[in-house]
């Protein structure tokens, strides 16, 4: 699982170094925000993607079962998590003005990464249950509840980064 927290512990000798250098290690951190910021989003959308095989097979499974008339809200399903994939993606590296600053308060920065986590949780929550999704006894209404759910917290995120801009 993806922590934020530890991008620099993975930073060479050099940038060590250049954090030193006055006005650099603002740049860096910066850097780092705006990497954890996508390294989020793709983790969350890849995730997700995957997940998506499992829809394809439980409408299949529909089809072959002669069902065709529960396909409207499995292809609704689809494309509302087809939507909030490309939202996870679309969104700009740093899409924030907080990642322009240079010195963050790291209260607020713990709060971005606690959301980040629960953002993670959650996608991972949904994948799974969507991968467990069959088509005879699954319960596509329940997944598009927590599809919204996911994109509300996903909104959530882009108010929180927005409000510290403003902090």
């Amino acid at each position: 699982m993806i922590d934020p927290k530890r991008h620099a512990d993975n930073r060479g000798l050099i940038e060590s170094v250049l954090r030193y250098v006055p006005g650099f290690r603002g740049y860096l951190e910066k850097d780092y925000r705006q990497e954890g910021d996508y390294l989020v989003r793709r983790w969350i959308a890849d995730r997700l993607q995957r997940s998506k095989r499992a829809l394809d097979e439980a409408m299949m499974t529909l089809v072959e079962a002669g069902r065709i008339d529960q396909l409207p809200v499995w292809e609704r399903l689809k494309t509302r998590l087809d939507a909030l994939i490309l939202r996870c993606r679309g969104s700009v590296r740093g899409y924030s003005g907080f990642f322009d600053f240079v010195q963050v308060d790291i209260t607020l920065l713990e709060r971005v990464y606690e959301h980040d986590l629960a953002l993670v949780q959650q996608a991972e929550t949904l994948a799974a249950a969507i991968e467990r999704a069959g088509g005879a006894d699954a319960a596509p209404h329940e997944l598009l509840q927590q599809i919204d759910a996911l994109d509300r917290l996903f909104s959530q995120r882009a108010e929180l980064l927005g409000g510290l801009r403003d902090s």
